[in-house]
């Protein structure tokens, strides 16, 4: 019986040893846990100048995929342009009290960055036609549809290109008019980014639809 016991014994030191590793291995996982609900998940670190050129990129590629060569841009369209846009929030329980606010103060370094522009020229009708063979092509291509809306004269069409978290957004407005939009999730800009007379990261000039701007 006792040589038995003896047999048994490197087992049990192996169980109890195995045993407190995990216990440690679960405290840190829980210590890690808690400090990252805490502080918040990071902002990825993103050149803004390489965000508005992606994003520039994925409005083009829907132009062209809306097939409407005799449209004109819309010089008078309010949100013409690329953006960087200070407007995220704190992030993590540190900063619960701030996100509580009315208006949530944003963080510094951290931008969203759009690209928008409109063409105008397009009727209702060839609006929708227009987005229909938008949404077949750009799915063939590997987009995701997250949006497709068309009721009376309301008509719209969400997309996440392949490969990203950014949205591109094409939708119908009065007078006939078609407006496109592409937008970031926010990001930390690195340190040394070359900033504008706003304060604002600077960006380049926007290019799409290349067959309309000369």
């Amino acid at each position: 019986m006792t040589q038995r016991r003896n047999r048994l014994g490197p087992h049990r030191k192996i169980l109890v040893a195995s045993s407190a590793v995990l216990v440690v291995a679960v405290a840190v996982g829980l210590a890690q846990w808690a400090e990252r609900l805490w502080e918040g998940d990071p902002y990825p670190v993103e050149d803004p100048s390489a965000t508005a050129l992606r994003l520039d990129g994925h409005t083009q590629s829907l132009y062209d995929a809306l097939g409407l060569p005799d449209a004109e841009l819309d010089p008078d369209w309010p949100g013409g342009g690329q953006e960087a846009s200070s407007s995220c929030n704190y992030r993590g329980l540190k900063h619960f009290s701030k996100q509580l606010n009315d208006t949530p103060p944003s963080m510094p370094g951290v931008v969203k960055v759009s690209s928008e522009w409109a063409l105008k020229g397009v009727s209702w009708g060839q609006a929708q036609t227009a987005l229909r063979r938008a949404r077949e092509q750009l799915t063939e291509h590997g987009w995701k549809v997250t949006t497709y809306e068309s009721v009376n004269h309301a008509i719209q069409l969400r997309t996440q290109p392949p490969g990203t978290d950014d949205t591109v957004w094409v939708e119908a407005y009065p007078r006939d008019r078609l407006g496109v939009v592409a937008y970031s999730e926010c990001a930390r800009y690195p340190s040394g980014t070359p900033m504008n007379g706003w304060n604002e990261p600077e960006l380049p000039a926007q290019g799409a639809p290349t067959q309309l701007r000369g």
